[in-house]
């Protein structure tokens, strides 16, 4: 099949449609990228709100990035994004505050050798660990490099922490909040497996993989505007707000399978569909699609966590002492102070992530509770000016043990699907969404291949 009979459609545009359409471009495709919402990025988007009567564009959510996504760093380093602009890259560290009684905790590994050798020299000189929480996290890590960082049977990662002796300390402040970071899933439910994939590719490289990269920009600068201009750039259609309302398979004048999709617009028709949707729109979408039924059961199985994002704007003057902070016996997380990070001045962000009882609070509830636990913390805050709560409620699926995940290949021949929710070693990331659209493209050029 010649690259001229190639018409693929790529159903959603965030980072695992915008990655496929970026891949499929390159191989001289035609791509037409459909998205329903008025711009690109999914998650990775702007949002306008107002206050103090003055509109104001926030990121959708703050984002961690990590040294070790080496398919975001390429892609984003093949379409024209310069790092040293876009992120600060700072070495793996973790400075955390109680606002209680709780001793403080502070994790600064070296940056001089490797990333397994600076987190050994990290964690013992790591405060607010004693002896025996240091020796036993020491112990398990030489344990999972022994193992390849791999294990026989997938268990939650509160069984898997407990049968290697972590103590309860090295929980709250290490293990607990990494896994949250990464896997937006608490570690009752957390897959152990899973979370070693990301420690692995954190810990067992070079000494920049388990850097932290952090978005000086907002994400549409970084991620969406660039995939999209380039896919531009390089022939592809664009196609904002125009919600797919249907698939079929039919029949062209050859007897050859096609696909027509309805929007708005009428009808179009491709030999081959890239769906990089959401899962809770899946079902819906491919309700006409029989041999491929049992993607909407796998569906039905999954369940999701949110993301909460509480901005607070404080006098222009306001900063505190560190860009990220982490919390101990506190609803807060992470603080990100926004003007050290990405100059916006005294704006700060803080991120909670899975499922809690923030999410019985009313969104002013859980502002003031925020806004509270930050005076706590920092006792120098002024009175903030405004807050905003952006409640992802369903931002990732719930990445526990034993998981069956919908395969990028379908049994629809030329139909595939993309989206982190796919990419099985992987939980949900920017990274697993960008790793699962070039998988999904590679697909598409394989099957160019096969005669039809």
């Amino acid at each position: 099949m010649s690259s001229e009979n190639v018409h693929v459609a790529v159903i959603g545009g965030g980072c695992a449609g915008l990655s496929a359409a970026a891949k499929l471009v390159d191989f001289g495709y035609d791509v037409s990228i459909f998205e329903a919402s008025s711009q690109f990025g999914g998650r990775a988007r702007m949002v306008m709100v107002e206050n103090d009567r003055q509109m104001t564009m926030l990121d959708n959510g703050q984002h961690i990035l990590l040294g070790a996504y080496r398919e975001t760093l390429a892609l984003l380093n093949k379409v024209g994004v310069e790092e040293n602009k876009a992120f600060l890259r700072v070495p793996l560290q973790m400075q955390m505050v109680s606002t209680l009684f709780d001793r403080p905790f502070s994790l600064l590994p070296s940056n001089k050798y490797s990333a397994s050798i600076n987190l050994l020299i990290g964690i013992i000189k790591a405060e607010g660990l004693n002896f025996c929480d240091k020796f036993n996290i020491i112990r398990l890590m030489a344990t999972l490099k022994k193992q390849n960082f791999s294990i026989k049977k997938d268990v939650p990662l509160d069984v898997f922490l407990d049968y290697y002796h972590q103590t309860a300390r090295a929980i709250k402040v290490l293990w607990e909040p990494l896994c949250l970071a990464a896997l937006n899933t608490p570690t009752s439910q957390a897959s152990t497996q899973i979370f070693l994939n990301v420690l692995k590719d954190s810990f067992t490289g070079d000494k920049n993989s388990s850097d932290f990269l952090l978005p000086k920009l907002d994400l549409s600068q970084i991620i969406a505007n660039p995939l999209s201009q380039y896919v531009y750039a390089n022939g592809g259609k664009l196609n904002l707000s125009q919600r797919v309302r249907g698939i079929e398979v039919e029949l062209d004048l050859n007897g050859n399978e096609r696909f027509k999709i309805e929007t708005k617009h009428g009808y179009q028709y491709f030999s081959h569909v890239v769906m990089a949707v959401s899962p809770a729109r899946l079902d819906k979408l491919i309700a006409k699609l029989p041999r491929i039924s049992s993607v909407i059961q796998q569906m039905k199985a999954m369940t999701f966590q949110p993301i909460y994002t509480v901005y607070i704007q404080y006098p222009l003057e306001t900063t505190l002492p560190a860009i990220m902070t982490g919390f101990l016996d506190s609803i807060s997380q992470w603080v990100f102070d926004r003007g050290l990070l990405c100059k916006q001045k005294g704006l700060m962000s803080v991120i909670i992530s899975a499922e809690g009882t923030h999410q019985l609070m009313t969104q002013d509830e859980l502002a003031l509770r925020v806004i509270s636990e930050l005076k706590q913390a920092f006792p120098e805050l002024p009175k903030p000016l405004w807050h905003k709560v952006i409640a992802e409620k369903r931002a990732t699926f719930t990445c526990k043990t034993n998981l069956t995940r919908p395969n990028i290949k379908t049994l629809q021949p030329r139909f595939f699907l993309a989206g982190d929710y796919t990419y099985a070693d992987y939980p949900a990331t920017i990274e697993g969404a960008i790793r699962s659209g070039i998988l999904a493209a590679e697909y598409v050029k394989q099957s160019t291949k096969i005669a039809f």
